[in-house]
C-alpha cells in the first residue's frame, strides 16, 4: 500500500515549548494510526500540522504525494496562500472534541455548507448527499434539528458526517469522545470502527485503549515531544517494550 501521510522530521515549538522533536510517521492508504500518550504529549499537535492548522517549524508533512501547506523551490519551502491551503483542506477532514458545529445552522446546514462553498456543488445534491451521510451515521431523523437539540453524541456523529461530505482522502480525529458523557462514547466509537471496516484512512488521537486495540492497524505513543514506541496493538498495547509505554498503559488500563 502506498503512504497515505508522510511525516518527516517535524518540530514544533510554541515559545521556549518544544512540543514536537523530530517526528517521522507513515500512515498507509487505508489503515487506521491511533495515537496515544499523555496530556502534553503533542498528540494534537501533531495532528494539527498535517492540515497545516499549524506550522511546521522544521520537517514537512506530505498528504498523498503532497506537501501540506508548502512548495517546494529548489532547496526551499514556501508557505501556500491560505486559498491554496484552503482547498488541500478539503481533503483532509478534521473532527475536533468540541464538535464545532454551527449553532444557527439546522444538521442538514452544517454538512451541507462546505460542499456547496469549496466544492461548487448544487445545493441540492449536496443535501441528497448530507441525508444519505446522516442515515450513514444513524441520524437520518435529525436533518432539520440544530445542534443545541442534540446530545454531545448525537452532535459528534453529525460532526464526523460533515467531515465526511467533502469525501476526504484522510480522516483526522482529536480526542472525539473527550467531551462526552461515558455512556455516549459508545455510538461515536461505532461510527469511527464502521469507517475503519470501510477502508478510511485515519489518524485518531484518544485514549480509548479498547477502540486502539480493536481497530488500530498501528499503535504510535507519544511522549514528551517524541514517539516512544510504535507498532500493532499486540505489540505496544500487550507487550510494551519501552518503560515509557508500559507505566502510561498500567494507568490507563
Amino acid at each position: 500500500m502506498s503512504a497515505m501521510v508522510d511525516i518527516r522530521s517535524v518540530t514544533k515549538s510554541f515559545g521556549s515549548v518544544e512540543v514536537l522533536r523530530g517526528i517521522d510517521l507513515t500512515v498507509r492508504t487505508g489503515e487506521v494510526t491511533v495515537v496515544l500518550g499523555p496530556s502534553g504529549s503533542g498528540k494534537s499537535t501533531l495532528l494539527r500540522t498535517v492540515n497545516h492548522l499549524e506550522k511546521v517549524d522544521s520537517g514537512q508533512v506530505s498528504v498523498d504525494g503532497q506537501l501540506v501547506g508548502y512548495r517546494r523551490s529548489g532547496d526551499k519551502l514556501y508557505e501556500l496562500r491560505e486559498r491554496d491551503i484552503l482547498k488541500q483542506r478539503t481533503h483532509i477532514g478534521f473532527v475536533f472534541q468540541n464538535f464545532h458545529l454551527f449553532p444557527h445552522l439546522t444538521v442538514l446546514e452544517n454538512i451541507t455548507e462546505a460542499p456547496v462553498a469549496a466544492l461548487k456543488r448544487p445545493r441540492k445534491d449536496a443535501e441528497a448527499a448530507a441525508r444519505r451521510l446522516l442515515e450513514r451515521v444513524g441520524l437520518a431523523g435529525k436533518a432539520d434539528a440544530y445542534p443545541r437539540q442534540l446530545s454531545g453524541g448525537q452532535q459528534q456523529r453529525v460532526a464526523i458526517a460533515r467531515a465526511l461530505a467533502l469525501e476526504p482522502k484522510l480522516l483526522l480525529f482529536d480526542e472525539p469522545t473527550s467531551a462526552l458523557d461515558p455512556e455516549l462514547v459508545g455510538e461515536v466509537l461505532d461510527v469511527i470502527k464502521d469507517l475503519a471496516q470501510q477502508g478510511t484512512t485515519m489518524i485518531v488521537v484518544t485514549h480509548e485503549i479498547g477502540f486502539a486495540r480493536e481497530v488500530a492497524d498501528t499503535v504510535v505513543f507519544m511522549d514528551d515531544g517524541r514517539i516512544v514506541e510504535q507498532g500493532p496493538p499486540s505489540q505496544v498495547l500487550d507487550a510494551p517494550r519501552h518503560e515509557r509505554t508500559r507505566a502510561f498503559l498500567s494507568k490507563v488500563l
